[in-house]
């Protein structure tokens, strides 16, 4: 069966670049000292007020991702699902990697920072394969604790709706599944059940997800109560996560505003309103927002700390000029590495899927195999040509005995 093609939403590339500038804010503006000893929340008080929610765009992430997944895994086989995320996160993520554990060996940063402040050869080399959270081996940077929550839900959706056949009717059962499994992951209080259910962000996926529905067959009112079931969840759950304590005191009414506005956008995408959006900047911005996320905490840090080391320019100033420049890195990421690679990686992936999937290759002739015998050969292990034997022979393995 051939897979559907996807029809980007502009829009949405635009909501991710929201979310990732929310969350670069709120990192810049509030726990690290920016000038090796008075906090970034010192410079900017009234602005760090406001840029505290910003740790609430990882939430938005949560839930384009399970809209964006659901929309562009519908009607793939598990082998197409995987490539297509292999091919899509790989190649920008070990890029940043590299880039990130450079930065850091290069150019430390004084003061209190959150995260790592050294990095060794072999923490590169976990990373490099993105479970370095269930391997309990340090992060390069702090940022991609997000990326094993982003794994989890990709291994959740591949076994109850890739692997039997996305339909409409399995993936609502799957988010009603999902949200019963949510409610109860409080009163379960067991690690392994709340690392299957993603505890606190599992509503934030289902709502995406239940939102692709209505985008792609409508609005149902059993679809609209998932939604607000998961926004209900996610509102109450704001309390028991806990608020981010920066110094002061964060009140909760802010936070659920945003995240019920967070909603709101989404819905406005998943309803139509605005898929007449074409604008191409916005297509550049979708592109963008993976390596700006994955780069901008650390060589943030480093590029407001030495500017404001060597220029003495107002915090708000050097966070604006920060940004900037992380943006046109994350454009150079993905034209230089993540558009010429994926592709590649993506036909790569799909031929050892293909090369697993293929029947069992056909045999040398036996009198050809008696021959090959004394040379110390055996019969090869991978696909031959099935009208050649001289194949065989350029195969030249130890005898197994």
């Amino acid at each position: 069966m051939p897979t559907e093609r996807v029809r980007r939403l502009a829009a949405l590339d635009g909501l991710r670049l929201v979310a990732a500038l929310a969350v670069a804010v709120y990192h810049f503006t509030t726990f690290w000292e920016l000038d090796g000893e008075h906090s970034a929340s010192s410079f900017m008080p009234d602005v760090s007020r406001v840029t505290v929610y910003g740790y609430l765009g990882v939430d938005l992430f949560f839930m384009i991702s399970g809209f964006v997944i659901c929309m562009s895994g519908w009607g793939r086989s598990l082998g197409e699902f995987f490539a297509s995320r292999v091919a899509r996160l790989y190649p920008a993520y070990w890029a940043c990697v590299v880039l990130s554990a450079i930065v850091i060996v290069l150019f430390p940063v004084s003061g209190i920072v959150p995260g790592n402040t050294s990095v060794s050869l072999g923490d590169v080399a976990i990373n490099l394969t993105m479970l370095q959270e269930p391997l309990r081996a340090p992060s390069v940077d702090a940022v991609y604790w997000t990326l094993w929550t982003e794994l989890r839900f990709y291994l959740l959706f591949a076994v109850f709706v890739v692997i039997p056949g996305t339909t409409y009717r399995r993936t609502v059962l799957f988010c009603a599944g999902w949200m019963t499994a949510s409610v109860l992951t409080p009163a379960v209080h067991h690690p392994v059940f709340t690392m299957v259910t993603l505890g606190y962000f599992g509503p934030f996926f289902v709502a995406g997800i239940t939102m692709y529905l209505m985008h792609r067959y409508g609005p149902t009112p059993l679809l609209w109560a998932i939604v607000a079931l998961s926004w209900v969840v996610n509102l109450y759950n704001l309390g028991p996560r806990g608020t981010v304590q920066p110094g002061w005191e964060v009140a909760l009414w802010p936070a659920a505003l945003i995240v019920t506005l967070s909603y709101a956008a989404l819905l406005v995408i998943a309803l139509g309103y605005t898929d007449r959006l074409n604008w191409r900047w916005l297509t550049v911005a979708g592109a963008l927002t993976f390596p700006f996320y994955l780069l901008h905490r650390r060589i943030g840090f480093v590029l407001i700390q030495y500017g404001f080391d060597a220029t003495g320019l107002p915090a708000g100033v050097l966070v604006a000029g920060a940004i900037v420049v992380l943006l046109a890195v994350s454009w150079l990421v993905y034209r230089l590495v993540e558009r010429p690679l994926s592709p590649r990686l993506r036909a790569a992936v799909q031929r050892g899927i293909a090369a697993a999937r293929a029947e069992e290759p056909a045999r040398v002739p036996r009198a050809r195999l008696q021959s090959l015998e004394p040379a110390g050969l055996v019969e090869p292990r991978g696909p031959i040509d099935r009208g050649s034997a001289e194949s065989a022979a350029a195969a030249r393995l130890p005898h197994a005995s």
